[in-house]
Order: C-alpha cells, then sequence, then structure tokens
C-alpha cells in the first residue's frame, strides 16, 4: 500500500472542507426530497489512499467506509478493526468467487451479490463474529452482467437464496446508475427492485445508490446509503 504521508497529501483541512461541504449537500438534497438526512448513510470511498486518510475521515465523524479491490480492503479493514471499534469496512467492488471467502471474514458488509455461486461460496463463511455477514444484491440496470450486478428479473429469486443462507443477513440492494442513463429514472427502478426484495426479506430496505456526481439524485429516489469518494477525498493517488 502507498505510504503517502497524510500530512503532505491530505492536509486535515481540506479534507474536512470538503467533507463538511458534501454533508451540506447530502442535507439540502435530503430536506428537498422531504427526507431526514440522518436517514442517509456516508460510505467514504478511499481506493488507492493510505490508511492515515481513514483515521482522518475517522476523527472527522466518518464511520463508513468502502473499498473494491482485494488485498487493498483487506488491510484497511484490518486497521480500522485495530483502531476503530464502531468503524465499518464496506466491500463494493466486483467479487470473485475464489476471493468471496477471503473478503467475508473480514468485511463487515459486502455489497456487490450479485450471482449465485458467491452465496454458495459465503455459505461455508466462518468468520469471528458470530454474526451473519450483511450482504447487499447488487443490480444490473442495463443488462451488460460484465460489469457486475444481476438482471433484475433475477433479483428476488437471488434474495431468496440469500435468505436461506443462515450465514448471511440481506440488507437490501445496491446499484450504479448507466453513464448514458438519466440517473432519476436509474434510481427509480432501483427503488421498485427494492420494495420487490423486502416481500421477500422484510426489513432488507437499504438501497445503496449515489455516487460522487449523482447522489442528489440518489436521495430523491430514496437511497439510503452514498458510496462518496472523490468529493471528499479529491483526486485518487495513482494505483499502488
Amino acid at each position: 500500500m502507498s505510504e503517502i504521508k497524510s500530512d503532505q497529501a491530505y492536509p486535515n483541512a481540506e479534507l474536512g472542507m470538503r467533507l463538511a461541504s458534501t454533508r451540506e449537500e447530502i442535507a439540502a438534497a435530503a430536506n428537498a426530497a422531504g427526507r431526514n438526512p440522518e436517514e442517509i448513510t456516508l460510505i467514504a470511498v478511499t481506493k488507492f489512499h493510505p490508511v492515515a486518510v481513514l483515521d482522518s475521515l475517522y476523527a472527522l465523524g466518518v464511520r463508513d467506509f468502502g473499498e473494491n479491490r482485494h488485498p487493498e480492503s483487506r488491510d484497511k479493514a484490518n486497521h480500522l478493526h485495530e483502531r476503530h471499534q464502531d468503524a465499518r469496512l464496506h466491500f463494493i467492488g466486483q467479487l470473485q468467487r475464489n476471493k468471496a471467502r477471503q473478503v467475508g471474514r473480514y468485511a463487515d458488509c459486502i455489497q456487490s451479490i450479485d450471482r449465485e455461486e458467491l452465496v454458495a461460496a459465503l455459505a461455508t463463511l466462518e468468520r469471528d463474529s458470530q454474526e451473519p455477514l450483511d450482504v447487499t444484491i447488487q443490480l444490473s440496470l442495463d443488462g451488460d452482467t460484465s460489469r457486475g450486478g444481476v438482471p433484475l428479473a433475477d433479483a428476488e429469486g437471488l434474495a431468496e437464496q440469500i435468505a436461506a443462507t443462515p450465514t448471511l443477513r440481506l440488507r437490501g440492494v445496491m446499484a450504479v446508475a448507466p453513464i448514458s442513463a438519466d440517473p432519476d429514472a436509474a434510481f427509480a427502478e432501483v427503488r421498485e427492485v427494492s420494495t420487490r426484495i423486502q416481500t421477500v426479506v422484510p426489513g432488507a430496505d437499504w438501497i445503496s445508490t449515489g455516487m460522487s456526481h449523482d447522489f442528489r439524485s440518489a436521495i430523491s429516489q430514496g437511497a439510503t446509503h452514498l458510496r462518496i469518494g472523490a468529493a471528499i477525498t479529491g483526486l485518487r493517488p495513482d494505483r499502488p
């Protein structure tokens, strides 16, 4: 992992200002949608940034962090769990079957469950915690599953399989709006699928949508979790 020093690349003042600005925009979008900003969880995505940035964000009140690459996510999860007991690491990237149990042992939540073979792999998961692993179903909004996500028509079937797996706890759905799509329409579709999923697993009400460029639209369509990177951390470093 990169050894960039946080006081050189990530001045706390700049990080704090970006985070404060993002929080203000989240609150404004929530209020405009008639929602309570406190019901929305901000997940800070820190891909390629050093662990010092996680410490700085934690000091600024962030408790949820997102990563999409193993083993970088493993190293950051270990760092968070050793130093900050109430911090949570969300794995948000495409997941390979042969890495599923590795990720499942350290992540607090895997947001990218999109096929039955991942559920089968995680069915034999052993964790230090006795609690099931939180997961969300990643939806494919354009039908191109090569970029991750289950076809919308198959989402309920996957929810049923997760619900029948004692090692897992389905929390809701996750999606990325296609680049060419209208985000309002895309996220409205996610909201509709979320409603269907909750008929299978009552209480699986997470809607993880919205990133730096479209989180305002996501909030208007019911997002409960936002995955925001550059708007908070600034330009991403080169891949280490």
